[in-house]
């Protein structure tokens, strides 16, 4: 007797999502979410983080106060992406959320280590060449490494303009309505 094949609809496995801050890394959770609703597989968003300076130079002087700074402040933004990407986490679905201390490859290729499961992440399109020297390219690591299907979500294309308009709209509050008028 040949094993159940699961039908086109239902899948086993889960749909792991890479949250960033990033427009690609909110294009890849709404895909993930689309994907998870789809199958109807459990979501498990993940958000990798690391000390600011690396591992390295944090290991020469390690303080938990920090670290636990940074792991809070990392699960402030995976809900806040839900919030962005999907006006909040959605009902109808299984939701996995792990904050995990590393790095967003080795990481995500972790998590999504059965044949089964599908990984999705975004992803960005730096800008200038420093930001292309300095940066560590996950939608490399992960096609190359993982053990499961992935799929690579790219960011919306936006003029310069635009980008700085988006990056600043987080750093400036709304006026407050009650001193508005004064």
């Amino acid at each position: 007797m040949a094993p159940h094949e699961p039908s086109g609809d239902e899948r086993t496995g889960k749909v792991v999502v890479g949250v960033s801050d990033s427009l690609a890394g909110l294009a890849a959770l709404r895909r993930g979410i689309q994907e998870a609703r789809a199958t109807g597989r459990t979501l498990v968003a993940v958000r990798a983080w690391e000390p600011p300076e690396g591992e390295t130079l944090y290991l020469r002087q390690p303080e938990p106060s920090w670290a636990r700074l940074w792991a809070d402040d990392a699960r402030r933004r995976l809900e806040r992406a839900f919030d962005l990407a999907a006006g909040g986490p959605p009902a109808d679905l299984r939701i996995v959320r792990r904050v995990v201390r590393g790095s967003a490859g080795p990481v995500l290729c972790s998590i999504a280590a059965s044949p089964d499961d599908l990984l999705v992440i975004g992803m960005a399109r730096p800008r200038g060449p420093f930001a292309r020297l300095h940066r560590r390219p996950v939608h490399r690591f992960v096609p190359a490494r993982a053990e499961c299907e992935v799929l690579v979500v790219a960011g919306p294309r936006l003029l310069p303009r635009e980008a700085r308009i988006l990056r600043r709209s987080d750093l400036v509050a709304p006026p407050d309505r009650a001193t508005a008028g004064r």
